[in-house]
Order: C-alpha cells, then structure tokens, then sequence
C-alpha cells in the first residue's frame, strides 16, 4: 500500500509495521510512485518468537477478525468462539464488524471487490482525509486456525477513487508466505510473490486487483515443493473456512406466502422456509424433531408438531404448526414476526451447509467443515424466551463443531448472555 492511501487510513498497528511487510504497510514515496515489490522471505525463518503449542482445530475456522482501519474501527482485534455476540450502542459498530467478515467470506469465495463491497465509501475509517490523488481506504483481516495451524490474512483495500486490492499478505508463524502490493496505479494488476523454496525461492507474477489473490493461489501454485506446499495449505485453509460461512437475516414480510417447490436450500431471507420444512420432514426426521421440539418454546400456544401442505398435482407449498387433537392447524402466514425469525433461526443453527443456499469446499467432506452463520440483529423481534432458545441451540451446536455462530444482540440478550458459559461477548462502545 502506498505511502498516500496510508496516511489516510491512518497508521498501521503493529502487525502490518513497515519492518514486518512494507508492500501492506506503505512503502511508497509520497509523490505517488509505484511501490516496492512484495516481499516474501526465501527461508522458512520466523521474524517472531513462536507461539505456545496449541491443539490445532480439526475444522478451520476464522478464530480472530481485525480491523485495522474500517469504519468505526481503528487497530481493533476481535477474538472469535463458536459463539460470538456483539453488543454495544447504536452507531459503535456492530453491523460495521459483521460486514467486514461477510466481505471477507464472500472475497474468500471468488467475488470481486464490487461485489463484496457495493458501497465501499461506508467502509473508510470515520474522519478519513483523502490524499492529493483524491484516495482513501480501509484495512482489514482474520486468522484461520485448522489442520494447518493459525494463519493471517491481511488485506488493504482501495475505496476511492476506484475500488481496488492494494495490498493482501498472507503469513503463518510470523513468515510471509504470500504478499502482494500496487506498483503501478495505472495498471489493474498488482504485482504478487510466494513462496516457493529450492533454487528459485520466491516466485513472482500479476495478479487481478479486483480479488482476492489468496483465492487464487490454488490455481496458480503447482505444490511441488516444501515451499509450494506450505503456501497452497495456508491458502485453502483460509478459503475453506471463509466459503463456509451463511449471511442470515430471515425477513418475516417475505416467509409468509406459500412457495413452490424446489431444492430445498434455505436462501438467506429465509423467504422459502416452507420448501425447506417440506425437505427437512421427508430427510431428516432427527432434526425435524429438533425444530419441532424448539417451536413448542418459541411459538404460542400448543404445538405438537410442524408440517407442510401441497396440492396432491403439485403447486405451492405451505408450511403449518400442527396444534395437536382436536385443534386447527396454523399456517406460518398467521404467526407474528418474532415467531416466524425464530423458528428461521432456529432452523439454521440445527442444520448444515447441504440444507443452505451456499458454496462450502466442495473438495472437503461436510464433516471437515465448521459452518459460521452470521446474524446482524439476531434477536430482533424476539422475545426474551426465544432469544434464550435459540442461544440454548447455538451452543449445542457450537459444542459439537458443525456450527458457529456471530452475531450481533440488542442490551437485554447481552445481559443473559453474560452469563453463559462458552458465550463470547464482544462489547462496544460508541
């Protein structure tokens, strides 16, 4: 990153210094020339102290998101559980946060930069002073823990006045094991190396600005050597874990009309809940069974069961709360806002990536994966007893290791969760 974009993000904290990376610290003279190339050390040597062994996560999972300039956010470092809540006032960064590691996620998954941020403006640091060349931006990045051990992506991005990667680092141990900086603004490139190891050492070539380069080291780094390797299993380690993640925001407007049938994969306004109840109850009777037993806290009145509806020529599908003998069933279209959030949520937190309307690894079992649903304003509309479920059922499911859930929480569910054990609260201020 150039020395102009990062005086206007601010200073690096201490993990991008320039002595550490100077391509994603800012090594460019201030009169706009291109930067250095990136630079990955040709020898396996730690720059730091190693940590303590850790047992190594058997899935991989971002354990840490960092936002080093981003909104709100300046140097800040958020560990990650399986069970994450962010809580705090109004404007001190809640959705800020979880929009950063859906960006991440969908980067990790192959979108372009548009795409991963529609209205990058919103994302420059609070205050930001744009250079002579009319330039700002933002920094941001996590750690993947897993089989390989933790790795850190480090991302510096471009926001104006055109959307660009000007800078990703991706190390392990204190090693840099891929890099890449702008040298030239005029190009829509930026200028990349890895680590290779043997006669050559570092291998260098143009990479898109507008993606994720870490993504895109598995089509590039051939693997045969002990450098490639390490590299290649830093890189799928990150996207693995960053493709296996489900934005969730259920949209009570949209699950109330009946839908036709199809895949059964739950999209993420959850607006086909009753397709995927169809899916679940012929599939899946365990986890039917689950919801089933969840809606009886979560919703109104008796409910002895849940069950859909079809015409026998095939046509829309409507999902119903069985209310037992002798009583009417209710279809979902008259239940309230909260009932219908909470039995969409409830539902996510008891099911996995085949059930959801995603793209996890499909070179890895579905066993190997950790599935992280992303909730902003997750107990919105609900009551105190539904958010209490709910929690209940993303710490099962958290404990097992299928499912981890970040979310953000209004005062009253931070307060009981506070005093839950495995609960990891991040708290805010404005």
């Amino acid at each position: 990153m150039d020395a102009t974009l990062h005086a206007a993000v601010g200073p690096a904290p201490a993990a991008l210094a320039p002595d550490v990376d100077p391509s994603l610290a800012g090594g460019a003279p201030a009169d706009g020339a291109p930067t250095d190339r990136p630079t990955v050390p040709a020898q396996a040597a730690p720059t730091r102290a190693e940590p303590a062994p850790q047992q190594p996560h058997l899935r991989p999972v971002v354990t840490e998101l960092r936002l080093s300039a981003f909104g709100p956010h300046r140097s800040a470092a958020f560990p990650l559980g399986p069970v994450t809540l962010f809580a705090g006032p109004s404007g001190s960064g809640k959705s800020q946060a979880l929009a950063a590691y859906e960006a991440l996620a969908g980067l990790g998954s192959g979108a372009t930069l548009e795409e991963a941020f529609p209205d990058p403006r919103a994302r420059v640091p609070d205050l930001a002073v744009p250079d002579a060349q009319r330039r700002r931006g933002f920094r941001l990045g996590c750690t993947v823990d897993g089989p390989a051990g933790p790795v850190r992506l480090d991302l510096a991005v471009q926001a104006e006045p055109t959307l660009r990667i000007v800078g990703e680092r991706l190390s392990q141990d204190g090693q840099i094991l891929f890099a890449t900086a702008l040298r030239d603004p005029g190009w829509r490139s930026v200028q990349a190396a890895w680590l290779t190891g043997g006669a050559i050492g570092v291998t260098r070539a143009p990479l898109p600005d507008d993606r994720l380069g870490t993504a895109l080291l598995p089509l590039r780094v051939a693997g045969s050597t002990t450098g490639q390797r390490q590299v290649l299993a830093a890189a799928e380690q990150v996207v693995v874990a960053l493709r296996s993640v489900f934005p969730c925001d259920p949209r009570p407007d949209r699950m109330r009309a009946a839908v036709p049938p199809g895949q059964g994969r739950l999209l993420g306004d959850c607006a086909n809940l009753a397709d995927v109840l169809r899916r679940t109850r012929h599939e899946c009777g365990t986890r039917h069974a689950l919801l089933a037993g969840a809606a009886r806290t979560g919703c109104a009145g008796p409910v002895a069961g849940l069950d859909v509806r079809a015409p026998a020529g095939g046509g829309a599908v409507t999902a119903v709360l069985d209310r037992g003998p002798a009583r009417p069933a209710t279809e979902l279209a008259r239940l309230g806002a909260g009932e219908l959030r909470f039995l969409a949520l409830a539902l996510v937190l008891l099911t996995g990536p085949g059930v959801l309307a995603m793209d996890p690894a499909a070179e890895l079992l579905s066993a190997q994966q950790a599935l992280t649903v992303l909730a902003d304003g997750f107990d919105r509309g609900l009551d105190r007893r539904q958010s209490a479920e709910l929690l209940r059922l993303a710490l099962l499911s958290g404990a097992r290791g299928h499912i981890r859930l970040v979310a953000a929480v209004g005062e009253d569910t931070a307060a009981a969760a506070r005093r839950l054990p495995g609960v990891a609260m991040v708290d805010l201020t404005a």
